[in-house]
């Protein structure tokens, strides 16, 4: 939250900031996770948030039930220190009787059975002094219940989490596995309804699979519902024509339940994506985009790039064709390529998915053989400086604004030689092939969310 430290704005005027890390894709040293992190420029504050919260999120039922014995052992809590308080204050009241109720013993002995009237008077005003020790007693009665009754609570909380500890400790390995993935589904669902942010990390690689060649693609649908998991699979980078469908990233990962489709004419490059269930890839020795439909095994359209160079003419710093790349982000299918009025610099151009026609394009002025790799994310092309090891994300071009500026993002590059790196929005991780491994990154994003009311 944008705010200075004095009363707070309108609510119309608030806008929400903070950076999200994301695990969507278990590791052995790092599970699915949220993390925010700001700090504070020009003197004002960045509050940063923790998602999913309790307000976003449904948990579990256990989780509800621990959440509620956390709150009963708060009440007890405050309960034991109101008693506390309360028996503090008044034990403070008895001693000060107990002093005053022997300086009336001791009048009274000493009166050896006659009193004077004004003696008398002084007595009665002492007796009344000790009214109130009834109604203490009474309230030292009523603690003595309540201390018995939070005891049998503590008693009853003890025994609910002993409980829910022995349940935990029962479940298998599957039956954990099944939670954490039902956990990562709703951390997903959390993170559909954040904003579009500004890549500022990439986590440690988690190497999925190690199959194929030393080129290639592998990706996910990124329209699809989030029960279809499906993986494509695309060894080679020219002439192939072979793509592997896997029904899960289980399937996958254990190169099982798989069907093949054979595409009627060869790819070139490594570029490809799946979007709402087409495959596009580049058409071997030509400028030609491809659609081809899964379902009905049929290419639905067909239509060159406009002047894209092709064949190894303008490739990526590793070659391999690579000289049209296709994308998907949150705001749709994007071209990246060259051509020669352009002068060798990476072009960005965005496609109608149904037409193939260039809605738009942006030179970059950034020489696409300087670039290892590329990916979109939000509108903004982020260019690596090389395909090898020590390679860094070098190179942001903001397509909203027609500006860039150069980064320093590094993420490392296990294999030492990537071939292929792209972003899905819809699981919000790089899909990456990195000599014959198929690789995972996540990535840590800033965003600028505004509020209810905002323009």
């Amino acid at each position: 939250m944008w705010a200075t430290m004095g009363a707070p704005p309108p609510l119309s005027s608030l806008l929400f900031s903070h950076t999200l890390r994301l695990t969507l894709f278990q590791s052995p040293e790092e599970g699915w996770q949220l993390y925010t992190s700001a700090q504070a420029p020009d003197g004002k504050c960045i509050c940063t948030a923790v998602i999913p919260a309790q307000s976003t999120c449904s948990r579990d039922g256990r989780s509800r039930e621990l959440r509620q014995l956390m709150e009963k052992v708060q009440n007890v809590s405050q309960s034991m220190e109101v008693l506390e308080l309360r028996t503090f204050r008044d034990l403070q009241y008895v001693r000060s009787m107990e002093t005053l109720m022997r300086s009336l013993d001791a009048r009274l002995r000493a009166a050896d059975g006659s009193v004077s009237a004004k003696s008398f008077q002084e007595l009665k005003d002492r007796m009344t002094e000790l009214l109130p020790l009834s109604s203490v007693l009474e309230q030292y009665k009523a603690d003595t219940r309540t201390i018995v009754r939070l005891r049998e609570e503590v008693r009853n909380l003890s025994g609910s989490l002993a409980a829910i500890q022995e349940e935990m400790g029962a479940y298998g390995y599957e039956d954990l596995q099944q939670r954490v993935m039902a956990l990562e589904a709703r951390l997903h669902a959390c993170a559909q309804k954040l904003g579009c942010g500004k890549l500022t990390g990439v986590s440690n690689p988690i190497t999925v699979r190690a199959m194929g060649s030393r080129f290639g693609s592998w990706m996910t649908d990124t329209m699809a519902p989030s029960a279809d998991s499906r993986v494509w699979y695309m060894d080679g980078y020219y002439k192939g024509r072979r793509v592997l469908e896997f029904r899960t990233l289980g399937d996958f990962i254990k190169g099982q339940n798989f069907i093949q489709h054979l595409l009627p004419q060869p790819w070139a490059g490594t570029g490809h994506v799946v979007y709402n269930g087409s495959l596009f890839y580049n058409k071997y020795q030509s400028n030609v985009v491809v659609k081809y439909h899964f379902r009905s095994r049929s290419v639905l359209v067909q239509r060159s790039l406009p002047g894209a160079g092709y064949n190894n003419t303008f490739p990526y710093s590793w070659g391999g064709f690579s000289d049209m790349d296709f994308m998907v982000d949150e705001s749709g299918l994007w071209a990246v390529y060259t051509t020669n009025q352009n002068a060798g610099n990476i072009v960005v151009s965005r496609l109608d998915p149904h037409t193939l026609e260039v809605m738009r394009s942006w030179d970059t002025g950034y020489p696409k053989r300087s670039a290892g790799e590329a990916f979109m994310i939000c509108g903004v092309l982020y260019v690596t400086n090389s395909h090898l090891a020590g390679a860094k994300v070098y190179f942001a071009y903001f397509t909203n604004t027609s500006s860039y500026e150069y980064t320093d993002v590094p993420f490392h590059n296990q294999y030492s030689h990537i071939s292929m790196l792209d972003y899905n929005p819809r699981e919000r991780a790089l899909y990456t092939w990195n000599n014959g491994h198929q690789v995972l990154y996540n990535v840590t994003l800033f965003h600028v969310i505004s509020t209810a009311g905002d323009p």
